[in-house]
C-alpha cells in the first residue's frame, strides 16, 4: 500500500502534468486519480480494507512581494537606478532546476571530483550533476551557456521537481 506522502507526491505530479487520468496498481492495491471539478483520490486495498479518500494537496498561496528596505532607499538618492541595475543583472541569471524528485549528487561517484564548482564555465550540453530517482542515475545537463554563480543544494540532498539547484550567469 502506498504511503500518504507518496500519494500526495503523485497528486502533485499529476496536477502539474497534462495527464487527465491515472491508475496505479501494486500488490493488490489500486490508486486512481482523475482531473475533474471535484477531485478525489481513492486508494483501495483488495484485502478488504476500507477505501481511503485523500483530498488533493492544497496549492500554496502566492507570496506577497517583499517590502522595500527603507535603509536602501535612503542611502540611494537615485532610488530607481539601483533597482534597474539589479534587475538588469538578474536578467542574466538563470536557474537550473531539477526535472524530477530524487537525490542530488554533485559527482559521478563519492570519490570523484564534482561535475561543476562555483565559477566554472558551462556549455548547454555540460553535465552539472546527477539526480537519482528510483535507483536510476539521471545526468542533468545545463541547457544554457554560462558560468556557475551558486550551487543551491548540498550533495546527497533530496530535491523536488522544479527545485532550483544552480544559479548560472548567461554568456
Amino acid at each position: 500500500m502506498l504511503k500518504i506522502q507518496e500519494i500526495r507526491e503523485l497528486i502533485k505530479l499529476i496536477d502539474e502534468s497534462s495527464i487527465d487520468e491515472f491508475t496505479f496498481e501494486q500488490n493488490g492495491s489500486k490508486v486512481s486519480m482523475s482531473k475533474n471539478n471535484q477531485p478525489t483520490v481513492q486508494a483501495v486495498n483488495q484485502s478488504g480494507a476500507t477505501p481511503v479518500a485523500v483530498p488533493p494537496a492544497p496549492e500554496p498561496a502566492p507570496q506577497p512581494p517583499a517590502p522595500a528596505n527603507a535603509e536602501n532607499q535612503a542611502a540611494d538618492p537615485a532610488g530607481a537606478s539601483g533597482t534597474a541595475a539589479a534587475s538588469a543583472a538578474d536578467a542574466d541569471l538563470v536557474a537550473i532546476t531539477s526535472p524530477m524528485v530524487g537525490t542530488f549528487y554533485e559527482s559521478p561517484s563519492p570519490d570523484a571530483e564534482p561535475y561543476v564548482k562555483k565559477g566554472d564555465p558551462i556549455q548547454k550540453d555540460s553535465v552539472v550533476c546527477i539526480v537519482e530517482a528510483m535507483k536510476l542515475m539521471n545526468e542533468i545537463e545545463a541547457e544554457v551557456n554560462g558560468e556557475i554563480v551558486d550551487i543551491l543544494v548540498e550533495n546527497g540532498q533530496l530535491v523536488e521537481y522544479g527545485q532550483e539547484m544552480f544559479t548560472v550567469k548567461r554568456k
